[in-house]
């Protein structure tokens, strides 16, 4: 009996063994497929939290972008605004500047025709004056020639009358082709000299020919003559009151003094006339007309 016993104990503690073995096969089996489950969801984990990383990473990316291209977007807003305002503002400007050329332009028409008439109003005023102008030379060189005329006619007068009265020079003269010429001693200006030559019933020389200045030049005196464009710079005049009208006798480059040297003087170095200051003191030469 002790034995059945014995051998039922056993009989059902190898059962038991048997069983509680399988059953630690079955649980190291589960427990290994768990371990195996658990590495890869550890796995899984870990490449969920680098791809959430990466994901926040892009997220942040994306936000800072977004951020960037909104603050982008709020400029090019302004700007729009503002470009609109300026072009509503040019807009108006040109609608304007268009009402004004409009309205110049329609001013301009009758200012054209204006101008067209004024023009032509000109025109003929610019032939009539030519015209004017035409007849004002030809009535100046008729005045002109009058007045040569006239101003001959008291040196003509003077030179009967001295003819009549007188004949030969007196003391002091010398005389050549019906004229008598006083030299000077001394010398002043050609005022002062003038003034003597007027005392002693002459003036100062004038020159007619190029015998007289030939024998003018034998005085062999640098002397004041009867010339001075003091009156009128540039137009040169006798003491008779008759103009120039040769510049055979000037020096070369003579008269060159302008407004300093407006009287006339005979070089005889140079057998020729130049021009120097009227209150320099010179010699001079006077002529009165004889009777012959």
């Amino acid at each position: 009996m002790l034995l059945s016993g014995i051998i039922g104990l056993y009989v059902y503690y190898d059962r038991v063994y048997n069983n509680l073995t399988e059953d630690r096969d079955q649980l190291q089996t589960s427990y290994n497929n768990l371990i195996e489950e658990r590495d890869q969801l550890q796995t899984s984990y870990n490449n969920l939290t680098e791809e959430r990383d990466q994901l926040q990473t892009s997220y942040n990316n994306l936000t800072e972008e977004r951020d960037q291209l909104q603050t982008s977007y709020n400029n090019l807003t302004e700007e729009r605004d503002q470009l609109q305002t300026s072009y509503n503002n040019l807009t108006e400007e040109r609608d304007q500047l268009q009402t004004s050329y409009n309205n110049l332009t329609e001013e301009r028409d009758p200012l054209q025709t204006s101008y067209n008439n004024l023009t032509e109003e000109r025109d003929q005023l610019q032939t009539s004056y030519n015209n004017l102008t035409e007849e004002r030379v030809q009535l100046q060189t008729s005045y002109n020639n009058l007045t040569e005329e006239r101003d001959q006619l008291p040196r003509e007068r003077d030179m009967l009358v001295w003819r009549a009265e007188r004949s030969g020079c007196p003391v002091g003269w010398r005389m050549f082709d019906c004229s008598c010429y006083f030299l000077s001693i001394v010398s002043k200006t050609w005022e002062e000299s003038r003034q003597d030559c007027l005392n002693r019933g002459g003036d100062l020389v004038i020159i007619q020919s190029r015998e007289e200045q030939d024998y003018i030049k034998t005085f062999k005196v640098m002397s004041w003559i009867g010339l001075t464009d003091e009156a009128r710079e540039g137009l040169w005049m006798w003491v008779d009151n008759t103009q120039l009208t040769t510049a055979e006798y000037w020096h070369p480059d003579e008269p060159n003094g302008g407004r300093e040297e407006n009287c006339g003087m005979i070089q005889m170095n140079y057998d020729a006339w130049i021009d120097t200051s009227c209150s320099a003191a010179l010699p001079w030469i006077c002529e009165k007309y004889a009777y012959c």
